[in-house]
């Protein structure tokens, strides 16, 4: 059983897998609250993604579990340890300027087109079809394989909550939303607000911000803001200003007039929160100049807590900048901007910190700053970092199947990424993106390269038996 030509498996299979995959990247499966009911708590959609899944593994012969429709798992295996593989089949928005349908799942030169594609439910179809091919090929284990399967890790991981409420915690597990080769430190997560209580001053100024809006999601850089404004500036003037920014800054946008505003929107760069630095936050931009208008009070005051954010992403304005050598930077994403008038304001945060960072002194540090301005801390969560250290046996598995399937170095890496690892006692990152790819995880066109995929398909298919397999 030692010789087992992996990749071959795979390629056996590949047609099987393909169609698998698009009929899985098909289902819009973006979190719904409003659409939400009783037997569909995160919406229709991402419901349709959990019982595809189900379904195909109990076509499949694995045992299959709906848990509570936030959750589910298909198992395969004898034993009392539980190896736990966990992906997630929910999706961030689609967002703007795609040049193929987003829930397509079509192949072009080699790359197959969709949200999810990348993040997650290429890699874990990827995963599930190691499971399969271990199955199929009759492998004697002596650990029970679960693959996990969650609906709420791109907002509240809600579903993993309420999972390991009723179901047991996998005493190992690995989880297929990351890089290659393994990822074993995680930078702690947290999500606060920043809020701007409604001011009641009235004065007199060239431009009244009526609202302003920015994004949709704490974990991604906004790439669209709109800000509407009462017109006591002529659009002339302003849209002159406003277009030697954008052309200054490498931006597009428009001033537009109606019902006697003033629309100013700006188009950014979206991308995944972890490094606000590869996108371009349509917000903050946005702030940035707005800082050259006159605004009345309670408008300057958001605009400038915003645009203190201008290209400082590693907690400086709060002062809590911090690196570490296992983790690297603290990171600053201002993922959501809601301003209104009458309402006051929210700044939506995500904030990813070293694995050796005091997050109970820095959160008193971020509350302290905001009083001094007036201005309040809510909603704060935290997700605490994962790490491994590197002798774990985990790992030592890990990098053997990695180096024997690829012929490459398997490094150890840290993200500031978050992934189901860290709601595991014991687990780590593992793929499925290979080094040197470009990673369009959350961003328009998203995709997977194929081979990659089967690539992968292999690599978790070979770990899963070293795993699990009976000594």
């Amino acid at each position: 059983m030692e010789n087992i030509q992996w990749l071959d498996e795979v390629m056996k299979r590949k047609e099987d897998f393909i169609k698998d995959l698009q009929g899985l990247l098909q289902i819009k499966s973006v979190l719904d609250e409003e659409g939400a009911t009783p037997d569909a708590p995160l919406g229709q959609g991402i419901k349709d993604a959990l019982n595809y899944l189900l379904e195909l593994g109990q076509k499949d012969g694995f045992i299959s579990k709906n848990v509570g429709n936030l959750a589910g798992h298909l198992e395969m295996g004898e034993g009392e340890e539980l190896l736990g593989i966990l992906g997630h089949v929910d999706v961030v928005p689609e967002g703007d300027g795609w040049s193929v349908d987003p829930y397509s799942g079509v192949i072009k030169d080699g790359k197959i087109y969709a949200r999810g594609s990348s993040d997650d439910k290429g890699p874990t179809i990827a995963a599930y079809y190691g499971m399969k091919i271990v199955k199929e090929l009759g492998l004697p284990l002596d650990k029970r394989v679960r693959l996990i399967i969650g609906t709420d890790e791109e907002s509240d991981w809600r579903c993993v909550e309420h999972y390991f409420e009723k179901e047991e915690m996998p005493s190992i597990g690995f989880v297929p939303d990351a890089d290659f080769p393994i990822i074993y430190a995680e930078k702690g997560i947290s999500d606060y607000d920043i809020v701007q209580p409604v001011q009641k001053e009235q004065e007199n100024s060239e431009v009244e911000l009526l609202s302003f809006q920015s994004g949709r999601r704490y974990n991604m850089v906004p790439d669209y803001a709109e800000v509407h404004i009462k017109k006591h500036v002529e659009e002339s003037s302003l849209a002159k200003r406003y277009q030697g920014f954008l052309q200054e800054n490498q931006l597009e946008g428009n001033v537009s007039e109606r019902e006697g505003q003033l629309i100013v929107t700006l188009v950014g760069i979206s991308a995944h929160g972890a490094e606000p630095r590869n996108g371009k936050n349509a917000g903050i931009y946005m702030a940035q100049f707005l800082q050259s208008v006159a605004l009345d009070l309670a408008g300057k005051r958001f605009v400038e807590t915003v645009a203190s954010f201008f290209k400082q992403s590693r907690g400086e304005v709060f002062d809590i900048a911090y690196q570490d050598d296992v983790s690297g930077d603290l990171t600053i994403n201002v993922g959501v901007m809601d301003y209104r008038s009458e309402a006051g304001g929210r700044i939506g945060l995500n904030m990813r910190y070293p694995v050796t960072f005091d997050i109970e002194s820095g959160k008193e540090t971020i509350q302290a700053k905001l009083e001094e301005k007036g201005l309040q801390l809510a909603n704060f969560s935290d997700a605490k970092p994962a790490y491994v250290k590197k002798d774990d046996p985990l790992i030592q598995t890990l990098q053997k199947v990695y180096e024997e399937q690829t012929g490459e170095n398997a490094e150890l890496l840290a993200i500031g990424g978050g992934t189901y690892a860290r709601a595991l006692d014991h687990a780590v990152a593992f793929g499925a993106l290979f080094p040197g790819r470009e990673d369009v995880m959350h961003q328009k066109d998203e995709y997977a390269i194929v081979d990659d995929l089967l690539r992968a398909t292999a690599i978790y298919a070979q770990a899963i038996y070293e795993l699990a397999k009976a000594k």
